[in-house]
């Protein structure tokens, strides 16, 4: 690689590897800024409120601020949209290019601020590998720090034509009065001078040509998937195509009411953790239960833990078996969400009881198979040792069940606990009971 060498005017002369590796830089953060806000302003409804919500550093409590105040968070958006559009145009095109690298460091500095893959704090935002501190938004705005240290506008940009204007603008002020073209040099830039300087117009026009590409395919996708259920015109003017919304938080109307067990006092809407869990309880989808597990890996769970405590839910009903996960929600992000437990563990009920309650549930019940199965077997004395030992752990203590005559025998036994866990369903799909 040749040297970088000193130009007799003192501007420093870089080699062309230099020069065109800082260039393919530029134009590739350019090209990733641009996209980005190009897909946040043709997405209808997009806003940065989850992100925002889900910060708990530094500026967490500003953050939270602009969640809650509707007016800030439509600036907030706004301003991030075309701060991207923007600094994507200004990078492609090689224009105002320090400038454009400058906003860029200080907006990826904000993302990076707002959830940071510290130790202890990368929680609930998933990505797409494993960061420890450096993340890509970092990497990224080192990149835009090396554009702002070097001209790269000025090696191939519209920079370089502006350069260009301003040198030649200096020099005819220099020179006695007359006829522009009669000046050193002139006003006319040699091909090769423009060419350098318009180098980046086809890479917007690649830009505009793969935007196309895409949006032409998916649009073509969704068609082509809409017409398998039913025909082209039916399918794209069902009922179906026409109600598929998306909510987000800004559309809740209200809070959830609150109920109390005891001291603990609870939703009247709370999450259920049989999906979390991988009970899928699809008798005829084998696949569906390891499917479903897949798709809650911790910082999914920690996600929607999150956003139900955004929207005022504030317990799950669950197996003992996630109390790890719900803990490492608890340590890590300091969320509060309570934890109620089914105490099946193991096939040994007081044992579930000593797990979950280790766990730190916030209550316990008898889960309703285990009624199920002991009611019948005249075991009812282990349900009441259960609920004797969930309440000397100072917790509320429950019986769940499946079957009303389950709940009925309860309640002839004396048994009175201090909340009931009963389903309602139906079993008349066919492999309900299969013969």
């Amino acid at each position: 690689m040749a040297e970088t060498k000193q130009r007799g005017n003192g501007e420093k002369q870089y080699s062309t590897v230099q020069s065109v590796g800082l260039m393919l830089l530029r134009l590739a953060v350019g090209w990733h800024f641009l996209y980005e806000g190009l897909v946040k302003l043709t997405t209808d409804g997009w806003s940065s409120a989850s992100y925002l919500a889900q910060s708990r550093w530094l500026l967490g409590g500003l953050f939270d601020w602009i969640v809650a105040h509707p007016a800030a968070l439509t600036v907030v958006d706004q301003l991030n949209i075309w701060g991207l559009l923007l600094i994507g145009l200004g990078l492609l095109l090689g224009v105002f290019t320090r400038a454009a690298a400058v906003g860029g460091i200080v907006l990826l500095a904000l993302y990076w601020m707002a959830n940071p893959p510290l130790v202890g704090l990368d929680y609930e935002m998933f990505t797409e590998g494993n960061y420890l501190v450096v993340d890509k938004n970092m990497v990224e705005m080192l990149a835009l720090l090396v554009l702002a240290a070097f001209p790269t506008g000025s090696f191939f940009g519209l920079d370089r034509l502006i350069d260009s204007f301003r040198s030649r603008l200096a020099r005819s002020r220099a020179v006695p009065p007359g006829p522009v073209d009669e000046q050193p040099g002139g006003w006319l830039l040699e091909r090769r001078e423009l060419l350098k300087s318009l180098i980046s117009l086809p890479m917007l026009g690649g830009f505009a040509y793969a935007v196309m590409k895409k949006r032409g395919y998916e649009s073509w996708e969704e068609k082509h998937l809409l017409s398998l259920a039913g025909g082209d015109t039916e399918a794209i003017t069902s009922a179906t195509a026409r109600t598929f919304h998306f909510s987000s938080l800004k559309d809740l109307k209200g809070t959830l009411p609150k109920a109390k067990i005891g001291d603990m006092e609870l939703s009247r809407m709370i999450l259920g953790g049989n999906l979390i869990g991988g009970w899928a309880h699809a008798r005829d989808l084998i696949y569906v239960s390891k499917l479903v597990k897949a798709y809650h890996h911790d910082r999914k769970v920690f996600e929607t833990f999150s956003l139900a405590e955004q929207c005022g839910v504030n317990t799950i009903l669950t197996n003992p078996v996630l109390s790890r996960v719900i803990n490492e929600y608890w340590r890590k992000t300091g969320g509060k969400i309570q934890f109620i437990s089914d105490c099946a563990f193991n096939n040994d009920i007081l044992e579930g009881v000593r797990v979950s309650v280790d766990g730190g549930a916030h209550a316990c019940y008898v889960q309703g198979g285990i009624t199920d199965r002991l009611v019948p077997e005249g075991k009812l004395d282990e349900i009441a040792g259960a609920l004797e030992l969930i309440r000397g752990n100072g917790v509320p203590a429950g019986i769940g069940a499946h079957d009303l005559n389950s709940v009925i025998a309860c309640v002839d036994a004396g048994l009175t606990p201090d909340f009931w866990v009963k389903t309602l369903h139906h079993t008349d799909y066919w492999s309900a009971i299969p013969e």
